[in-house]
């Protein structure tokens, strides 16, 4: 197998893109004083699920930073495509552009390629969630090889509500590999 999903419980891969409007962003790396940060990797500007699990995300993004989660989304789209769908959305949180296969790959996400060129220019990722905690390690994944199956925002907000309190000491789920 080529394509090994990222596994909960162990650090979460160095992975570096290019920021919408200019820098740098590091997945996986909180920022504005979060420990944790949820990462949203999204199929591009072709995509209108896209656009509305992007403007539902925005939504959120107040609740997430009051538990101390930091928000930021990633696709391959180039920056006039992703500004285009940004803007669209009402996105306040950083974005990141040009994803690589090979960065997708090392995520463990499904790549597929256009149907056509009206569709877009590159491979894309399908659509993946990534939670990762204060200590750098993948507390929740979520991978899907579809744009219409992917996690509810509003249950994934409940969980991780549960998960930061500590009074319910929750661990890490998942982590017998085979």
């Amino acid at each position: 197998m080529t394509n090994p999903k990222p596994l909960v419980g162990e650090t979460f891969p160095k992975i570096t893109v290019p920021q919408l409007g200019g820098g740098q962003l590091d997945l996986g790396s909180p920022a504005n004083g979060h420990d944790w940060q949820l990462v949203v990797v999204y199929r591009g500007k072709h995509c209108p699920i896209c656009t509305r699990y992007l403007k539902e995300l925005d939504d959120i993004v107040p609740e997430l930073a009051k538990i101390g989660i930091d928000v930021v989304a990633v696709s391959a789209d180039p920056e006039e495509k992703a500004q285009e769908q940004v803007t669209e959305a009402g996105v306040s949180f950083p974005v990141g552009i040009d994803m690589s296969v090979f960065q997708m790959q090392e995520l463990g996400l499904y790549v597929s390629d256009p149907r056509s060129a009206a569709e877009t220019d590159r491979p894309f990722a399908e659509p993946g969630v990534f939670v990762v905690n204060s200590s750098g390690k993948l507390q929740v994944v979520d991978i899907s090889n579809a744009p219409f199956a992917r996690p509810a925002l509003a249950s994934l907000l409940m969980g991780l509500n549960f998960i930061k309190n500590p009074d319910n000491n929750y661990p890490v789920r998942g982590t017998h590999h085979g």
